[in-house]
């Protein structure tokens, strides 16, 4: 696989599989927040949708290097799900699968999340933890995705069951596809009014 796309609500999982992921293919370990810190300039609008942007830019030309550079299962993760309908239109023609990870039982999110808050840091937002596993979860299914729900299941059962997926997807290189509405999707960026 040349790309691995890992989305999905706060707390759902996605860190820990990736870093497991990376490890079992032998490939590149990606989040968008792994920018270079930068300094936003003092005229700048909307901050949110600044930043975002450029960690977005920035984070596409770093899996374009990598990929040039000849490293494949590259595993990228910490998008906002606004930016998920972007990659069948950036990444046509390549071996892509992006796995969005979804809870059918919302409690198991709200505790991980409070877990995390309590243990390891990070975002925390347990008031939006619901209708942002929501809508991720309801939404239609881009090209090359595969919904996974991470209910009732250990980190090694989402683990050997992604890896089951990904060792037998084949991933379509040509498909029609136009950007699907926005509204469709979330936004950590409260300015773009898509939460």
């Amino acid at each position: 696989m040349d790309f691995i796309f890992i989305i999905g609500p706060s707390a759902v999982g996605k860190t820990t599989l990736a870093k497991e992921l990376y490890k079992h293919y032998n490939g590149v370990y990606l989040e968008q927040n792994m920018v270079p810190e930068f300094i936003i300039p003092d005229d700048v609008e909307d901050v949110g949708v600044y930043e975002e942007q450029l960690c977005w830019e920035n984070v596409l030309l770093q899996l374009k290097f990598f990929y040039d550079k000849g490293c494949r299962n590259i595993v990228s993760l910490d998008y906002d799900d606004y930016r998920a309908r972007e990659f069948p239109k950036i990444f046509k023609g390549y071996n892509f699968i992006i796995l969005r990870l979804v809870s059918s039982d919302t409690e198991q999110i709200r505790r991980q999340m409070i877990h995390r808050h309590n243990n390891e840091g990070g975002l925390y937002a347990l008031e939006q933890i619901e209708r942002s596993n929501q809508v991720i979860m309801n939404r239609n299914l881009l090209p090359n995705e595969v919904k996974v729900d991470v209910a009732g299941k250990s980190k090694e059962e989402v683990l050997k069951s992604v890896i089951d997926i990904i060792d037998n997807y084949s991933p379509l290189l040509d498909y029609d596809y136009q950007l699907d509405d926005e509204h469709n999707y979330l936004s950590w960026v409260q300015s773009r009014n898509l939460n």
